[in-house]
């Protein structure tokens, strides 16, 4: 308990940082709405109509081979985000990727939202509650584990191997201890995937009727 106290404590920066990163990019992400073109917002439009009437129709269930095939995207693509900062981890040229990443998440996210809240007001808001937040809201936390884990391996590295400012004690047991906490992110996301795949349409439907109505046929 007391070494985990003193890593989270050391770590605490990296979190904070990552954090406020993260935040940038959401903001970011709000303000790119403002500047799409016409066009760009009306194809925008033309692909969420045909989304929410796919919705309204669609009923998966855990048999269903479209949602099987939903759900191991989702896992491949959470997979990949996290595989992405673990490599950047074991390489000291990587750890701006880490930070990059991060904020392109924060981007993707922000643009989300920002778009249906511009357009559709409090029931885009209400969509993005339902369809946006809450597998992010594991998402989220896991992808700044899993960062922070890789900021603290690349800098122990550059600290022991390259500026030599601390002993080398060998880099097997930081290695392992990486890449099983990863691992374990690993398995999270895979839940977070199922969620998404299997309670989060049914969610949608609530609120779809209630988009699809308000749009012009």
């Amino acid at each position: 308990m007391q070494w985990f106290r003193h890593t989270l404590k050391d770590q605490t920066p990296y979190y904070v940082f990552l954090a406020v990163l993260f935040l940038v990019g959401v903001v970011f992400g709000a303000l790119m709405v403002n500047a799409l073109s016409l066009e760009q917002l009306q194809d925008l439009s033309r692909y969420l109509k045909d989304f929410f009437a796919t919705v309204n129709q669609n009923e998966q269930g855990f048999a269903d081979p479209q949602a099987v095939s939903t759900f191991w995207d989702s896992v491949s693509l959470h997979l990949k985000w996290v595989g992405l900062i673990w490599v950047c981890g074991l390489s000291v040229i990587g750890l701006p990727g880490i930070l990059v990443l991060n904020f392109l998440k924060g981007v993707l996210i922000g643009f989300s939202v920002g778009y249906l809240v511009g357009q559709y007001s409090w029931k885009g808001l209400l969509f993005s509650l339902v369809s946006v937040a809450p597998h992010n809201l594991l998402v989220i936390p896991v992808l700044l584990v899993c960062s922070v884990a890789a900021m603290t391996f690349s800098i122990h590295m550059i600290k022991t191997k390259i500026l030599a400012t601390r002993p080398s004690d060998g880099m097997l047991r930081p290695l392992l201890s990486y890449a099983g906490l990863t691992a374990v992110m690993m398995l999270l996301l895979v839940g977070s995937a199922s969620f998404e795949t299997w309670i989060t349409p049914v969610m949608m439907q609530w609120v779809t009727p209630m988009l699809t109505a308000s749009l012009p046929s």
